[in-house]
């Protein structure tokens, strides 16, 4: 399968077939433009703006804005957990949903903006994961000490952060740093790539987590 971080929080995953789903388009109050898009669908984790600008991704894709299972073109499993935008079961921000998808034989899953706490409960739902696309930067999220947290507990094979403060964002969250130097001396490879990356399953061997900190293209 193919990932296009088109940033922020918002990333375009393609299965083999070309089947693809965007997850968490934005607008341009986060500070920079999102590119242009199509897909076959659209998950929502929250109505936000910086999460739920829809109407930037072409194709007619459907939408998914609420907790659901839903099966993409008799190929993609789709499927939702709730959880909460804060600490406090989402007084202060909300509900949020994390996504999860099921491509070419990898288990991807997208926290959405999570803001709490780790529990038992919470991972057994995630659980598995090879992939984790989860928020980093704090104050609306959770932070990078609570995102290592979620690491070292779900264990996926690939972690990929997002929603953080990278050039030209002009929100009030930490750049990824702070979430980079919690690994430092733990049994982790840190890469850095471009704006697309390409997993398959034979690139896993389930012994090692790789943290990728990928970088949105320009327009």
């Amino acid at each position: 399968m193919k990932i296009n971080y088109l940033g922020h929080s918002c990333f375009k995953l393609t299965e083999s077939t070309g089947i693809s789903v965007v997850t968490d388009p934005y607008d341009d109050s986060v500070g920079y433009a999102m590119p242009k898009v199509s897909a076959d669908a659209v998950t929502v984790s929250h109505h936000h703006y910086d999460h739920d600008c829809v109407e930037k991704v072409g194709g007619h894709p459907v939408v998914l804005d609420s907790e659901t299972g839903y099966v993409l073109k008799d190929s993609v499993d789709i499927s939702s957990i709730m959880s909460f935008h804060d600490n406090c079961r989402g007084k202060k921000r909300g509900e949020n949903i994390i996504f999860k998808f099921r491509m070419d034989g990898l288990d991807v899953c997208h926290l959405g903006d999570l803001g709490e706490d780790c529990s038992s409960d919470l991972i057994e739902m995630i659980l598995p994961v090879n992939v984790l696309l989860i928020p980093v930067g704090g104050n609306y999220t959770i932070d990078a000490a609570m995102a290592k947290e979620y690491v070292d507990r779900i264990m996926p094979d690939i972690v990929i952060p997002m929603h953080y403060r990278a050039k030209g964002c002009k929100l009030d969250i930490d750049k990824v740093d702070d979430f980079i130097d919690s690994f430092d001396g733990h049994n982790v490879v840190i890469a850095e790539a471009g704006d697309e990356i390409d997993i398959s399953r034979d690139d896993l061997d389930g012994e090692q987590t790789t943290i990728i900190i990928m970088e949105r293209q320009e327009k």
